[in-house]
C-alpha cells in the first residue's frame, strides 16, 4: 500500500474516461495520453483511465512476430516510470495498460499506480480473445494474477482489461474483494469477417449489466480510427462511457472524435445502496457449484 491509500479516501471522487487514435509514433501516442491526463485532471478527476494497450496500434490484427519486440518488464519501464510521475505530479490514480514481458512469457498487463505515484500492483490480463482481427493467444499468455482489487488514495479500485469485461464472473470477483469501481481499458471495433457486425451497443450492455448487478460505477475506455495490418482493417468505435450503480450511463463519449469524460459519484451513498438492495447479502454460493465447470455434463 502506498502512503497516499494510508490515509482514508475522500468520499466524493471524480472518475474520468478518455479515448484516442494510436500511430506508429510511440512518443507521439504516449505525448498524446498524457495530454488527456492532463485534461482530465483540469477538470477534477481522481482516477483516470486510458484505453488497452495505447503505446502503440493495435498490433494483435495479425500474427506477426516482430511485435513481440514492442514487450517491457514490469520493473525498470521507462512508460510506467513516466506515467508515474505524472501522477505524482497531478495527485491521480493512473491504471497504465502495457505489453509486459516476463521471463519467457508475453502478458497485456496493467500497473496501478497510485496519486503519489507508487506503483501498487500488477494485473495480468485473465481472459484472452482469439478471433479475425483479434489475434491475443499469439501474443499473449493467460494471466497468473487472478482479479486485483487495489486499495488507492480514492478508494478500492478494480481493474481488468477489454475481454474480460464480457465475464460477469470477473466483475462479481473484483466487487466481492471490495472493489468500489471496476475500470476496463479496451481496445474494439470492428469484425473483419463480418463487416456487418456492430458489436457497441451489446459491449456497452454487458458493462452496465456488471455495474447493475454489483452496484458499482463501471468506467471504460475504447480506442478510436481505422487501423490496418497487411489486408486486415479495423475500425475502432470509440463510445467509451461511464456508467452509475444502477448501470444507467451518466458520461458517454462518440464513436470517432478524441475525448475525456467524467462523472462524480459519492462513495458513502453507493455503499448505503450496495447494502440495502442486498444483491450481495442474498447471494447463494452453495449453489453456484456448475460456475466451476464448462457446461452441462455430456448424456451418458
Amino acid at each position: 500500500m502506498s502512503a497516499s491509500a494510508a490515509k482514508s479516501p475522500p468520499n466524493t471522487i471524480t472518475v474520468a474516461a478518455t479515448q484516442m487514435a494510436c500511430g506508429e509514433d510511440g512518443g507521439q501516442n504516449l505525448d498524446n495520453a498524457e495530454t488527456l491526463v492532463r485534461d482530465a485532471a483540469e477538470r477534477g478527476a481522481n482516477i483516470v483511465l486510458l484505453q488497452e494497450l495505447f503505446e502503440t496500434p493495435y498490433f494483435c490484427k495479425t500474427q506477426e512476430p516482430r511485435h513481440f519486440a514492442r514487450a517491457r518488464p514490469f520493473t525498470d519501464n521507462p512508460t510506467l516510470a513516466r506515467f508515474a510521475a505524472l501522477a505524482q505530479e497531478l495527485g491521480v490514480v493512473l491504471p497504465i495498460s502495457f505489453f509486459e514481458k516476463s521471463g519467457p512469457a508475453y502478458f497485456n498487463s496493467l500497473a496501478m499506480i497510485d496519486a503519489d505515484g507508487g506503483i501498487l500492483g500488477l494485473y495480468r490480463k485473465s481472459h484472452i480473445p482469439q478471433g479475425p482481427g483479434y489475434q491475443e493467444k499469439y501474443y499473449f499468455s493467460p494471466g497468473d494474477t487472478g482479479f486485483r482489487v487495489f486499495a488507492t488514495r480514492f478508494g478500492a479500485v478494480g481493474c481488468a482489461i477489454c475481454w474480460d469485461q464480457w465475464f460477469p464472473e470477473a466483475a462479481r470477483a473484483m466487487v466481492l474483494g471490495g472493489a468500489e469501481v471496476l475500470l476496463y481499458p479496451t481496445a474494439i471495433g470492428s469484425e473483419p469477417q463480418a463487416p456487418e457486425i456492430d458489436s457497441q451497443a451489446h459491449w456497452r450492455r454487458a458493462m452496465q449489466g456488471h455495474a447493475a448487478a454489483n452496484m458499482v460505477p463501471v468506467i471504460a475506455s475504447n480506442r478510436i480510427g481505422a487501423e490496418t495490418a497487411g489486408d486486415t482493417t479495423l475500425t475502432f468505435y470509440g463510445s467509451s462511457f461511464i456508467a452509475d450503480g444502477t448501470g444507467a450511463i451518466v458520461a458517454e463519449a462518440g464513436r470517432t472524435e478524441r475525448a475525456v469524460i467524467t462523472a462524480t459519484f459519492e462513495r458513502d451513498r453507493l455503499q448505503r445502496e450496495r447494502a440495502s438492495w442486498g444483491l450481495l447479502r442474498d447471494r447463494r454460493a452453495d449453489l453456484y457449484g456448475p460456475l466451476m465447470g464448462m457446461g452441462e455434463e455430456a448424456p451418458g
